[in-house]
């Protein structure tokens, strides 16, 4: 009998959570236009002013701070605009979009910003998982990656603005939010209805933002249960096997704070592209990096930024696990790796 397939790739999007599932089911029969004033149409508004208060209340802000967008790279969109703001090239690309990727960055991954007035600076690295450090009166910060798997509202309730999107912590995909603590200089990107308090119109997604509400609530749950630094126990075993049989083996951002489910590593001679598709057909979810650009197969941003040479950054696969990773999946996944690995460059 087959092994059934492992999913490694939470960092790409995160598996959806029985209770989001359950609470987007269960509010099917609300098919209202929230802007409209009969009684379905409350009804359906009720359901998302819930859902903001529920998000608030994790976050710690006031609910009209909540601006619900598609995801992140519309949040990013919408809060970078005509900013002129500088950020570091190991930021996702529609942070890099907007911003004059300007800012130096350590061979470790570590930012080193200037002024944080007018800066970007993301919280974690969604490819080696190194966690910044974010000063006081940041502008904007890419909380995507770090939402759900370490604290971070004290960081949130020190920046201007913030954005996260709900798939990464197990929620639906096309729905996020902009956190607004300082609202100068956004302007509307979509303009129309005046939904979102103006700032982002457009009939709401009424059953992605109660699922957002829902994934955020059981994330915040697991944060504080301690469960991320058993997560962090499988990662660091993950790696020491790999070393144990690998020793020249190189893992990015090891020596920093990182994500305790991340690891990014090269073994040298045996390329990303064909790693992908050998451990998928092995049964394994792995990505060469960020999945905006690593299904365009498009080098590393991070490693760019940190100057790994491209022979390396060629080789380099992202492994990124969750709470519900199983530790026989971790090994069996790592004697796969070791295995093939050998074959190919011996």
């Amino acid at each position: 009998m087959a092994n059934p397939r492992v999913y490694l790739d939470w960092n790409a999007s995160a598996p959806l959570r029985s209770q989001v599932k359950s609470a987007i089911i269960s509010s099917l029969s609300q098919w209202g236009n929230p802007s409209s004033i009969h009684t379905e149409g409350r009804k359906a508004k009720g359901l998302i002013e819930r859902a903001r208060s529920e998000i608030a209340d994790v976050i710690g802000c006031a609910s009209d701070q909540i601006v619900f967008t598609s995801g992140a790279t519309e949040s990013a969109a919408l809060a970078l605009q005509g900013q002129g703001f500088s950020s570091a090239k190991i930021e996702h690309e529609c942070v890099r979009a907007w911003t004059q990727c300007n800012l130096p960055v350590s061979p470790d991954g570590l930012v080193n910003v200037f002024d944080p007035q007018t800066s970007c600076l993301q919280i974690a690295n969604g490819e080696t998982g190194v966690i910044q450090n974010i000063p006081a009166g940041l502008a904007v910060t890419d909380a995507t990656q770090a939402m759900g798997k370490i604290p971070i509202i004290e960081i949130l309730n020190q920046v201007k603005l913030a954005f996260v999107s709900a798939h990464k912590l197990g929620g639906p995909k096309g729905i996020g939010a902009l956190i607004i603590n300082d609202d100068e200089g956004i302007n509307a990107l979509i303009k129309g209805g005046g939904q979102e308090q103006g700032r982002r119109s457009g009939t709401e997604n009424i059953l992605g933002i109660i699922g957002f509400a829902s994934a955020l609530k059981e994330a915040a749950k697991e944060v504080k249960s301690g469960i991320w630094h058993k997560v962090g126990e499988s990662r660091d075993l993950l790696e020491s096997i790999l070393l144990e049989s690998v020793p020249d083996l190189i893992i990015f951002g090891h020596q920093t704070p990182r994500l305790p489910n991340t690891t990014y590593f090269a073994g040298l001679g045996w390329k990303n592209d064909l790693q992908l598709i050998d451990l998928d057909l092995a049964g394994f979810a792995v990505s060469a990096g960020s999945a905006c650009s690593s299904g365009k197969l498009q080098a590393s941003g991070a490693l760019d930024a940190m100057g790994v040479d491209k022979r390396i950054s060629d080789c380099a696969i992202r492994v990124s696990i969750g709470p519900t990773t199983q530790t026989e999946d971790i090994i069996r996944f790592a004697e796969t790796w070791i295995k093939k690995y050998k074959k190919i460059v011996t």
